[in-house]
């Protein structure tokens, strides 16, 4: 792709964003004479995004940083609907209450990647509740319903994979990707909008929007997709051994978000530095022609910058020391997770597994069992056989007791 002209598409390009194009050339035409305006949705499922959402938010910023204008579309509409894409059964429907909860902390996590504002590139956040819930059936059917093909649409993937496993799929989650459709139509309608990013699962419901707008007022617009990431085990990018990797504090905190990067697998390295940092690129092939021990160094770099965009400079830095602390000088890091419990809930014994699982070590207690069968539990640095191990007041070190899961998972449990 070295004849690519745009900034913006010869980056992502370059770092390994780009799975599919509707119009490569016409895009990249439209990018180098001037700004455009693109747009992601994000549903509001939960009240925080994880790092399976890093690759779109990352996108948005190229976007920006390049010179062109990102639209942050938060789906208060779409997820009364739910998405089929990827999915092997219906969501859990949410209330307007829980969506509006849910959208308030996914706008915080954007504040650290974008610059919003009123200005020509500035991000702006719209909701697509603002169209869709006031749509009249009747008269949408008729307007737009005529636009879309039904045999088409069961060609998506997202219906296809759906069908041939024989699993339900209902007339509401359909209607998912003709709403997504009339949202691309609608953007372009009032932000001039004239491009659509997304996963390479919502490839079909872009290009769906992307026929609309050109029917119903013959507007030219793009779509362009990023690549599954999956790692170099072939695993789901964006799940730990605990559970998902949030982006939001609140839910994960900096510490943990950071050991998330250190762990990467060493053939993932420099891919995920392309990815999720802006490195310059001379960087990045530095950091992934070290060889030995160095790849470790080069997945402290990664840490370090990951943690910064999605936490902020101190927080990152913060936990690049609690780490070093706590595998080079065998220290208690302050800013490991921690769970408080009372001292009189200490004083009758409190039960390890409940403790790891309290934690965010494990996600269940069997899981617990299991590593505590395998060796792979300690307390204050001293392997546990015992999987009825009870925690009380005599294992206090410091004022505190640190429970290891594995070589790299860590917490303090602190009495009140």
């Amino acid at each position: 792709m070295t004849h690519l002209r745009s900034d913006f598409l010869r980056t992502i390009s370059a770092r390994g964003y780009v799975h599919q194009c509707t119009d490569l050339d016409a895009l990249d035409a439209a990018m180098a004479s001037g700004p455009v305006v693109g747009y992601i949705g994000f549903d509001c499922t939960a009240d925080s995004l994880h790092v399976g959402s890093l690759i779109q938010i990352m996108l948005l910023s190229w976007l920006q940083k390049t010179g062109h204008k990102p639209i942050v579309l938060m789906g208060g509409g779409t997820t009364k609907v739910g998405d089929p894409s990827g999915k092997d059964e219906a969501r859990a429907l949410l209330d307007d209450a829980g969506i509006a909860r849910n959208m308030e902390g996914i706008r915080n996590i954007f504040s650290r990647f974008l610059t919003f504002g009123e200005g020509a590139t500035d991000a702006v956040m719209v909701n697509n509740a603002d169209w869709l819930d006031h749509l009249n059936y009747i008269a949408f059917l008729r307007d737009y319903g005529r636009h879309f093909s039904v045999n088409r649409m069961l060609t998506f993937d997202s219906v296809r994979l759906r069908l041939d496993r024989e699993q339900p799929l209902s007339f509401l989650e359909f209607n998912y990707m003709v709403l997504q459709g009339y949202d691309f139509l609608e953007l372009a309608r009032r932000h001039d909008c004239r491009l659509q990013l997304g996963g390479s699962d919502q490839w079909g419901n872009i290009v769906n929007g992307i026929d609309l707008t050109r029917r119903v007022i013959g507007r030219e617009t793009f779509g362009l997709t990023s690549p599954l990431i999956t790692t170099a085990s072939g695993a789901k990018m964006g799940k730990s051994a605990a559970g998902a990797i949030w982006l939001n504090a609140e839910r994960l905190g900096a510490y943990e978000y950071w050991q998330f990067w250190r762990n990467t697998e060493d053939g993932d390295v420099g891919r995920f530095l392309r990815l999720f940092t802006t490195l310059p690129l001379e960087e990045v092939e530095r950091l992934e022609r070290l060889g030995g021990a160095g790849i470790n160094e080069a997945k402290k770099v990664l840490a370090n910058e990951a943690t910064r965009l999605a936490h902020g400079e101190e927080a990152a830095a913060a936990a690049a020391e609690t780490a070093r602390r706590t595998f080079e000088e065998r220290t208690t890091g302050e800013a490991l997770p921690s769970i408080t419990v009372p001292r009189s809930e200490l004083a009758q014994g409190v039960g390890l597994l409940d403790a790891m699982r309290r934690a965010g070590l494990v996600p269940s207690n069997g899981e617990a069992r299991r590593m505590i069968k395998g060796g792979g539990v300690r307390v204050n640095d001293r392997p546990v056989a015992d999987e009825g191990r009870v925690l009380s007041e005599a294992d206090l070190e410091g004022g505190l007791i640190k429970i290891s899961a594995g070589k790299k998972r860590h917490a303090l449990v602190r009495p009140d």
